[in-house]
């Protein structure tokens, strides 16, 4: 299965102004994602684009961001091997770090990266609380740092409507309601997905 997503936050959602826009194509627990976004900051506009490959067991494989800003641009590979270790490289030599076991990435202000544990660990359709390890990287600096975050499953996918599921992660919480695939409808505060 292959399709286009994309999302748009904006003042009224108490959010920057943005858009973004992927070409997902998912096979089996594994999916690929090629995105594009364009986004407000109190630092002025970024746009980012990214590859993303998720393997089969629904942990991150590989990622690949460009980012650009008035002030430059800057490229940033993560990879993550079968045996749990991340490779970071930012063009000036790589490094190897365990970043505490995570499994996920999570790439500031884009709703794909939310379901990569969602998917992997199926809180779309069977309730269920996990608090994760995870790689985060920010944009626009790119920088990369372990965090731990925390998603629980507030309504399963029914017949009554589409999945909720919470994230926290330090002061930051809002409930996602995410598709039958566990990809982001809404997410509060950053970007609902829209019809272009």
């Amino acid at each position: 299965m292959a399709v286009m997503l994309s999302w748009r936050s904006g003042p009224e959602a108490g959010a920057a102004t943005g858009l973004e826009s992927a070409r997902i194509t998912v096979a089996g627990g594994g999916f690929r994602a090629v995105g594009r976004m364009i986004r407000g900051t109190p630092e002025g506009v970024l746009t980012a684009s990214y590859r993303l490959v998720v393997a089969g067991d629904g942990a991150l494989s590989r990622l690949a961001v460009d980012v650009a800003t008035a002030e430059g641009e800057q490229q940033l590979t993560i990879s993550r091997s079968t045996d749990g270790v991340w490779l970071v490289d930012d063009g000036s030599g790589g490094t190897r770090g365990a970043f505490s076991g995570a499994r996920d990435v999570d790439l500031a202000f884009s709703p794909v990266f939310n379901a990569l544990p969602i998917r992997r660990l199926g809180l779309h359709r069977d309730p269920a609380e996990h608090v994760l390890p995870m790689v985060f990287v920010d944009l626009p600096t790119l920088a990369v740092e372990a965090t731990e975050q925390t998603y629980r499953t507030v309504r399963s996918a029914s017949a009554a409507g589409p999945a909720v599921v919470g994230f926290a992660a330090g002061d930051v919480a809002a409930d996602m309601t995410v598709d039958a695939d566990g990809f982001v409808l809404d997410y509060p505060g950053i970007a609902t997905r829209v019809d272009l």
